[in-house]
């Protein structure tokens, strides 16, 4: 495996990107891996690379260089801590425009990469990403071919980019991979997602008995389970759409 960190010109300054790609046999379809609330940290970077080892030149971009934030450490759970109350503050430093124009910025630079492909490329996000994953499928339609949510938030809003009205925009094949308990999506926003997803080529799925943040190794709501049945379905999600001859 290759993995390199470098610094990726956006409209507004410069996103640093981690990158992992097999060292043979490319080039390999771009993923975009959109980090969660808590920031850049080993943990997602151990992510990307399993992605990648499966045969992907993925992409994890630091949301909050616009801050001049890149990791913020461990967070507190009490939400009344200096550490959590910042998290937000830079949580709600982002939205679903910035983000669309990072992502423009990260394909513009892997078309000039010998290791990726442009043409069929997919995203996932957590958390507070499973909304820019869900856009950049509307957004860059030509492209994006798959995109899922892992937990996503603020999957219905009033809004014309809400993720919930992503179907009616893409061709691309959707995941929504959703925790039986979340505070952050509770279940009556999960059946408007999944009412709204009706006739698409989409699946909106509820893990029984895990809460918001089971797929992170690192969190106290890990569920191993659950966390390799999200492996197995998003690299499935992948190999169904990203499989194009090589170019």
């Amino acid at each position: 495996m290759i993995d390199q960190q470098i610094d990726i010109p956006t409209r507004d300054g410069q996103t640093t990107t981690f990158i992992t790609h097999p060292e043979r046999g490319g080039p390999f379809p771009a993923i975009i891996f959109y980090m969660d609330a808590p920031a850049i940290r080993e943990e997602l970077r151990d992510m990307a690379r399993r992605l990648g080892t499966s045969g992907y030149y993925v992409m994890l971009p630091n949301l909050y260089y616009r801050s001049g934030v890149m990791e913020i450490g461990p967070v507190p759970p009490d939400p009344d801590s200096p550490g959590r109350k910042r998290m937000y503050e830079l949580m709600n430093s982002i939205d679903i425009p910035l983000v669309m124009e990072d992502t423009r910025a990260l394909l513009a630079h892997a078309r000039t990469q010998a290791a990726a492909r442009t043409d069929i490329v997919g995203t996932v996000g957590y958390c507070m990403s499973g909304r820019y994953a869900i856009n950049a499928a509307t957004h860059f339609a030509d492209s994006v071919k798959a995109a899922a949510s892992i937990y996503g938030t603020h999957l219905v809003t009033d809004q014309p980019d809400s993720p919930h009205l992503a179907a009616q925009k893409t061709r691309a094949e959707l995941y929504f991979a959703c925790a039986e308990t979340d505070i952050y999506a509770p279940m009556d926003i999960i059946k408007k997602v999944k009412d709204s997803m009706t006739g698409a080529n989409a699946e909106v799925e509820i893990y029984p008995g895990t809460h918001h943040g089971f797929a992170f190794p690192k969190r106290p709501v890990y569920h191993r389970d659950a966390a390799e049945r999200h492996w197995e379905r998003l690299l499935a999600l992948y190999r169904s759409n990203l499989s194009g001859i090589a170019a």
